[in-house]
């Protein structure tokens, strides 16, 4: 957790060094750029913070084997920083904390040992990288490349270990994912409100070893819709 507020820290303070040679704050239209030129004058260039709500759950071949299956409902946070290019299109990197996961019902054995797992939380730090157009002066669509970093793992109210090395279950959680994020974005004044999917495309769990009923258990990824709300700085 350390590490986590330190990288959000770090990040903040990156992103609010846009803001420091800057004359003017708060929010503007799209069209209001010096000179119609675009670039960054745009009031799509700038800083912000942003969290909510997170509806996560995997999806895969494998996902029909966990049984009573559901949502997992926790939140995320970070902060922002984007550069116009002109009055449609910008870049938007993001560095958030990512709480989210899955519920759904195995059995694991391993020698004489058995468990049965009902819930897993996955805690991440996530970079995506969009590139954001658009539609209308205070609409906009987002599109693009996201990473995200495993920083802790919980099995029904219990940490376990991300790598093998001492997990007695025998596997292991994928430390890096990463796939693709979209959305939509509306702005009123300084305020943003939106939504977005994202789809994981590395496998959630490795090193599978033997499964009650012989179901394989590791070809799952991660699926997360968020909604969030946040706070945008014009630089």
């Amino acid at each position: 957790m350390k590490k986590i507020t330190l990288l959000l820290a770090l990040a903040l303070a990156s992103v609010s060094a846009l803001a420091q040679d800057s004359g003017k704050i708060g929010p503007r239209s799209s069209s209001d750029y010096a000179g119609g030129s675009g670039g960054h004058d745009s009031r799509n260039t700038g800083f912000g913070v942003k969290g909510g709500f997170n509806l996560s759950d995997v999806y895969g071949d494998n996902k029909k084997n966990y049984t009573d299956g559901s949502n997992y409902k926790a939140f995320h946070a970070g902060v922002y920083g984007q550069y116009g290019f002109s009055d449609k299109f910008s870049v938007q990197p993001e560095l958030l904390y990512s709480r989210q996961g899955f519920q759904g019902t195995s059995t694991y054995t391993n020698g004489s040992t058995t468990t049965t797992v009902k819930e897993r939380r996955l805690d991440y730090v996530q970079v995506p990288v969009l590139l954001v157009f658009n539609v209308l002066d205070n609409v906009s669509l987002h599109v693009g490349p996201q990473v995200a970093l495993l920083t802790k793992v919980t099995e029904d109210g219990k940490e376990r270990k991300i790598a093998n090395e001492g997990n007695i279950y025998g596997y292991s959680y994928n430390s890096l994912d990463y796939g693709v994020a979209a959305g939509v974005e509306g702005r009123v004044g300084p305020a943003r409100i939106g939504a977005r999917y994202t789809a994981g495309f590395a496998d959630v769990i490795n090193n599978q070893v033997t499964v009650t009923g012989g179901k394989a258990l590791d070809n799952i990824r991660n699926s997360l819709f968020q909604l969030y709300v946040g706070i945008g700085f014009a630089r």
